[in-house]
């Protein structure tokens, strides 16, 4: 069984075949009609290590043979050493649209038999394993970091039969955290293409899965590159207490790799901004990020408060800028641990909050047996209070069951107690109107948090399963809070 950073795919990679001809007696063989010369320059030498961008035909004068440098600056480079195959023009134009156009437009003279081909040599196991499979139609290397080397030389020479057999061999590979960063980190010039984009979704769902649970890795995805944060941080299915907390790590990650501020602006900009979800945040966050003078050297200061401006105004107008802004798409949810919430204020006659919570079938499925999900804080007579869902074991009956309670932040101010009704209720798909479980008073002192209340007296596995508590997958929450005592505040 895998172990963590590493995925083991259901198809072994000895099981990927690619059913071409084979012609493995005619590779290298007396018999073939052409020569090829294989010069093997030093890899700093070559601009990009860019065949097909670079590559070009050259006559050399008074040798009746052609010449194709990966680049510019490789012509009057010595060559670190020199291999000579012979090659057959019928294989490889077959194989290869390169070699097809070489072929057929660069040697229109029968006795021109010979061609140069410069390579860097950080290219050269690539090329051969290429070569070889062009004749054989398999390779005889399952390390990954050369097959992706052999996947872009593929590219390069046109051999969408090897760029194929690559791609599949790489996805039935056991993915580790190392190898997901290598492809995507690949110089790769190709990245459009459907081979490799099989790769690289391959990679970025690995990743995903892999910090699901990101708050317990965070430390350690404080080392992963910017191609591996863009992949974790565009999946919905992190785990993560809030969409504010991703901010402020992606601002802690970009101070730590991007020293340089002006760089670190443009990483921001094109990279990092379009991964914040602000549209999942409390305006009270929003504004409190609109006003923070200590990003202004981070973000386009601009760009973020065009963002934030937007998603504020679809929160505050939805109704009004129906057609306008909010038709702008909102991004997915993710799995938060602190969850978002509609609150309803009254001074009159009392002071008092009715709070709307609604949960997933899904979130709550993760807090069995032992987790949690939390709202944002809301406040009420100058207190800041929240809910909390949580799995609670019922020792009499032996069963897990969903419970809620209140709690306070801190003390009350000034005083060392207060005391509040709460009434909590839950929508029924039978009748579509909240019914209530259960209200009580409770007086905060010492104990920030109220009573663990259950709500649903059934086993955890009824409850997730009852449609008339989950409308459409939602679990619609409420909860009245009024204040019926409050101490004065002390001097």
């Amino acid at each position: 069984m895998a172990g963590r950073g590493e995925s083991a795919m259901p198809e072994a990679a000895a099981e990927v075949e690619t059913k071409l001809e084979c012609f493995d007696l005619a590779f290298n063989s007396e018999f073939s009609d052409r020569l090829l010369r294989i010069e093997v320059v030093p890899g700093d030498d070559v601009a990009e290590g860019s065949l097909t961008d670079c590559a070009r035909h050259r006559k050399v004068q008074g040798e009746k043979r052609q010449r194709i440098d990966s680049s510019p600056t490789m012509a009057d480079t010595p060559a670190l050493r020199v291999k000579t195959l012979h090659i057959s023009s019928v294989i490889l134009a077959a194989r290869s649209a390169f070699f097809l156009k070489l072929f057929s437009n660069g040697m229109k003279e029968s006795d021109q038999t010979h061609t140069t081909i410069r390579i860097s040599d950080s290219e050269e196991n690539a090329f051969m394993e290429l070569l070889s499979f062009m004749y054989i139609g398999k390779l005889t290397t399952t390390e990954s970091t050369l097959l992706l080397d052999i996947l872009m030389a593929a590219d390069k020479f046109e051999v969408p039969s090897c760029m194929r057999h690559c791609s599949q061999l790489l996805i039935s590979l056991p993915m580790t955290i190392e190898s997901a960063l290598l492809y995507l980190e690949h110089g790769c010039s190709i990245s459009q293409a459907a081979e490799v984009q099989c790769v690289i979704g391959a990679a970025k769902q690995f990743l995903a899965k892999e910090y699901t649970d990101f708050d317990k890795f965070c430390d350690e995805a404080m080392n992963i590159s910017l191609a591996g944060i863009e992949a974790i941080f565009s999946s919905t299915d992190i785990h993560v207490i809030s969409e504010e907390h991703v901010f402020k790590f992606l601002l802690h990650w970009a101070r730590t790799r991007y020293l340089e501020p002006e760089e670190r602006r443009k990483i921001w900009s094109s990279h990092l901004l379009p991964l914040v979800r602000f549209s999942h945040m409390t305006g009270t966050t929003l504004q409190a990020i609109l006003a923070c003078t200590d990003t202004v050297i981070d973000l386009d200061h601009e760009e973020l408060t065009k963002r934030v401006t937007e998603v504020l105004l679809r929160k505050g107008y939805r109704a009004q800028l129906e057609g306008s802004l909010a038709a702008v798409t909102t991004t997915a949810e993710r799995a938060y641990v602190i969850k978002p919430m509609k609150v309803v204020a009254f001074d009159q006659p009392c002071q008092q909050v009715v709070v709307y919570w609604d949960l997933t079938r899904q979130e709550c499925s993760r807090i069995f047996p032992s987790g949690e999900i939390i709202s944002h804080p809301f406040h009420l007579a100058g207190q800041r209070f929240s809910l909390m869902v949580v799995c609670k074991m019922e020792e009499q009956d032996e069963i897990h069951s969903f419970a809620v309670l209140l709690g306070i932040h801190g003390n009350p101010k000034g005083s060392t107690c207060m005391t509040v009704d709460h009434e909590f209720a839950a929508r029924t798909g039978l009748s579509g109107k909240f019914v209530s479980h259960f209200g009580r008073k409770h007086t905060f002192t010492d104990d920030p948090a109220s009573e663990c209340e259950v709500l649903f007296r059934a086993p955890w596995s009824s409850f997730i399963a009852d449609n008339s508590h989950f409308i459409d997958g939602v679990l619609h929450l409420r909860a009245d809070i009024t204040v019926v005592e409050q101490p004065a505040v002390q001097s």
